[in-house]
């Protein structure tokens, strides 16, 4: 960093000497673009140095851009010409006659060895990139996550929101396609929300939040897209890191993040083991109505959770150079999870006359995960230009699930419930991207995603029986089958201060939804076109505005169409619907981004309206079931497609570091939702105002002991059927780093006032329900990172500081 800014203050003082009159000589331009040797990645912030080889205290220069290029301007003569990067050799020319304008071409940076054969340096603050099409948000030294999970980073990225079941949502909307490197993955699982609660924070490098997709991208996810990259160095030699915690409740975990490159072989592995326990509670207390809105009975349930996790990550690669133009990564994915929960129910009931009686039901589960996934990634690049190339990706996965429970009620086995899921996915990709002429790209591609998942649900009641239960056996074999075949083409280019990037994408997609046992057969088959287009202007390098556009489809997951009722207690089920069919939305997205010296501000207004949409309801199932003598109701939850909704909102993201031992960062998020739609004679009609706000601040201590707090709140939310009420969380973390920073000691609490609840209350023609739900109670967490051949204080590219805190690019 000294040397760089020793070489920026030389070549900036000079260049006032230089730019008096020299004569009559003429003015011209030197161009080229500077890329990274092994990678072909455009280096950002390479320096170029034009010295005069006649008057060498005459020295002028300038720094490439995003996409690695460089224009100076400076008047005809003889030049020694050098490129530096920090950590890579300089290439050098000497004695170099420049009478016109010239085009270096690519100049190609190789690593120096010498240099960086001991050190990497990684992420000490979070980053943010801004381009085109997404927003990328380099994961910092977060410490209220150090030791947690990927759910827990993503609750802090922003616009990136958790509610309290680990449902992830995007700007307040929970249709977000979630994709590992660029593609959909098994490291999801077949429950992504539970798959993001298992794989530990320290994997992640960095999170591309992705708000207007281009035609590169799915269409699916109203949305957006939230893309999660993991960890891999390409530095010579070994290097990584290794991160222990133990925790309370219960939690202890080791996970390891190691790179080894020799020659042109890249050897990766992100490994760890976690165990966790997880205990939370409901509340729900229901009141039923005849069809004249007389009372009939009332019931009560207290249900208190303990969940046990356990199991191992493995992720395993090899990246070979095969040549300076083309590589190939194929690596494997394995995570084994052996899991268990017990969930005790206390219910009492009341009916009509006042008669009271209460009972119990405890819930054992086991649950087994086994995820397999291959992937095959080939990159070539044409005359050393990365930005023109073509890539190849294939990928296949298997993903086994086995959930069992022997369900005692009052004292007596009551049923059996088993579910065995068996899903298999074959994903093909490929892109060829060209330039056209100066700053302009073409691109096309293919993406084809052939998935089958097989589910038998196994019911057996064991006392009462079925017949004196009154309802209907739900045991069912699901064979579920997608075919998803894509493809697109899209354009883009950069004329002086503005960039725009168009695209087309088409997809074709076949649903096979069969149900063995009832002998049910559903077909659904659907196509779609999804233009995109994305602008942005630079007033200056501190000021620019953005505009997007894009047509997006959500497609029903398998458990909304899996007709199975999953039951949670007696009286409340959960049931899938097999005559689901996807939305389609437009959407539009106005964004400014203005930074100042130790301000940053990036605001966005949206808008988006969609037809056909998925929402769940709440409803009488009109069967009852047994309890304690008497009959009462069981309600359904269930998705259905209402007419159509209209989102709009308001965002703000600002960061500011009054000082290099100070920073604050925050995000400010203002939806309003409006539906309208009617079903079984129902209206859903609702309007819903709602909003959510983080802040974060990291101060440093007395000692280099650095203190971080968070606070979130989501403000009050509203259907047609439930208002929730306001929730409020805060954590607090504490980090020392130690050994001359190789090592970090950080302690955090997560969630304080363990205040972090669902408080509802739901309202329909026939009951009204009262419910509290926490996931998740307070916990703390202690963790020890040691670090070999890296250090911290990593910054943007690897080679730069800014006091602003939070880099935006555009």
């Amino acid at each position: 960093m000294k040397k760089l800014l020793l070489v920026v203050f030389v070549f900036s003082f000079t260049t006032l000497i230089a730019q008096r009159p020299q004569g009559q000589r003429p003015s011209i331009k030197v161009t080229g673009r500077v890329i990274d040797k092994d990678t072909g990645q455009p280096l950002e912030y390479a320096t170029l140095v034009l010295q005069n080889a006649r008057n060498p205290e005459q020295v002028t220069g300038g720094i490439t851009n995003l996409e690695g290029v460089f224009e100076v301007e400076t008047l005809a003569g003889m030049y020694n010409i050098a490129v530096e990067y920090i950590s890579y050799k300089t290439y050098k020319k000497e004695r170099q006659l420049l009478r016109t304008d010239t085009d270096l071409g690519n100049i190609i940076l190789a690593i120096d060895v010498e240099q960086l054969a001991e050190v990497e340096v990684i992420a000490e603050k979070t980053t943010v990139e801004l381009r085109l099409d997404k927003k990328i948000y380099n994961v910092g030294k977060d410490l209220t996550v150090s030791g947690g999970t990927v759910s827990d980073v993503l609750d802090n990225v922003p616009s990136v929101s958790v509610d309290v079941e680990g449902n992830v949502q995007l700007r307040g909307n929970d249709d977000v396609r979630i994709l590992i490197n660029g593609k959909p993955s098994a490291i999801t699982g077949l429950n992504s929300t539970e798959a993001l609660r298992q794989l530990p924070a320290e994997s992640i490098e960095k999170v591309e939040v992705i708000t207007s997709p281009s035609a590169r991208y799915d269409a699916e996810g109203s949305g957006g897209i939230i893309n999660i990259i993991l960890r891999r160095s390409k530095l010579q030699g070994l290097n990584g890191a290794i991160t222990a915690n133990l925790g309370y409740p219960n939690s202890a975990g080791i996970n390891g993040n190691l790179n080894y490159r020799t020659g042109d072989l890249n050897i990766f592995t992100n490994t760890g083991y976690n165990y966790r326990e997880r205990p939370g509670n409901s509340f729900n207390a229901t009141d039923f109505f005849d069809t004249n809105g007389v009372f009939t009975n009332s019931i009560r349930e207290e249900r208190e959770f303990e969940r046990f996790r356990k199991g191992y990550n493995v992720n395993f690669g090899v990246e070979w150079y095969v040549n300076k133009t083309a590589s190939i990564t194929q690596s494997i994915f394995l995570r084994n999870s052996d899991n268990s929960s017990e969930t005790t129910n206390n219910f009492f009931q009341t009916d009509i006359s006042g008669n009271s009686s209460s009972g119990f039901r405890f819930d054992p589960e086991t649950e087994d995960d086994r995820t397999f996934q291959y992937s095959f990634n080939f990159d070539k690049q044409f005359n050393g230009d990365s930005s023109h190339k073509l890539t190849f990706a294939f990928q296949f996965e298997e993903s086994d699930e086995s959930e069992e429970s022997l369900i005692i009620q009052n004292g007596f086995d009551s049923e059996n419930v088993e579910t065995i899921e068996d899903q298999r996915r074959l994903f093909l990709q490929s892109d060829y991207v060209v330039p056209i002429g100066k700053g302009g790209q073409f691109e096309v591609g293919y993406r084809g995603d052939f998935n089958t998942l097989n589910t038998d649900y196994n019911v057996a009641f064991i006392s009462p029986t079925i017949d004196e239960l009154g309802i209907t056996n739900p045991s069912n074999v699901l064979d579920y089958k997608e075919t998803i075949n894509a493809v697109y083409i899209q354009f883009g280019t950069k004329i002086k201060k503005f960039s725009f990037l168009s695209g087309l994408r088409y997809e074709s997609t076949r649903l096979i939804i069969n149900q063995i046992e009832t002998g049910d057969f559903n077909r659904n088959n659907f196509d779609g076109l999804f233009p995109t287009l994305n602008l942005n202007y630079e007033f200056s390098e501190t000021e620019s505005i953005q505009f997007g556009y894009n047509r997006r489809i959500r497609r029903p997951r398998s458990r909304f169409l899996n007709p199975f009722p999953s039951r949670s207690s007696p009286t409340n089920l959960f049931q899938g619907n097999p005559n689901l069919t996807p939305s389609f939305s437009n959407q539009v997205d106005f964004g400014y981004l203005k930074r100042y010296q130790k301000l940053t501000l990036n605001s966005s207004i949206y808008f988006a309206r969609a037809t056909d949409v998925i929402t769940f309801i709440t409803e009488d199932t009109g069967d009852d079931t047994l309890f304690d003598g008497e009959q009462v109701s069981i309600i359904r939850r269930t998705p259905v497609n209402l007419a159509k909704n209209e989102r709009f909102g308001f965002e703000m993201n600002a960061n500011y570091r009054p000082t290099k031992k100070w920073n604050v960062n925050g995000n400010f998020n203002l939806f309003n939702l409006i539906t309208r739609g009617d079903f079984n004679g129902q209206n859903f009609d609702a309007e819903n105002l709602s909003w959510f706000v983080r802040l974060n601040n990291k101060i440093t201590l007395p000692g280099s002991v650095d203190w971080q707090t968070r606070l979130f709140y989501r403000g009050p939310s509203e259907t047609a059927q439930t208002k929730n009420q306001g929730i409020f969380s805060m954590s607090l973390a504490f980090s020392k780093d130690l050994f001359k920073e190789k090592a970090s000691l950080a302690f955090n609490v997560s969630d304080v006032f363990n205040s972090r609840r669902r408080v509802s209350e739901t309202v329909t023609p026939f009951f009204t329900s009262d419910s509290e739900f926490q996931f998740r109670v307070r916990s703390y967490n202690l963790s020890f990172t040691y670090r070999f051949n890296q250090k911290k204080k990593r910054t943007q590219g690897g080679q730069r500081d800014s006091d602003g805190g939070d880099e935006f690019e555009g």
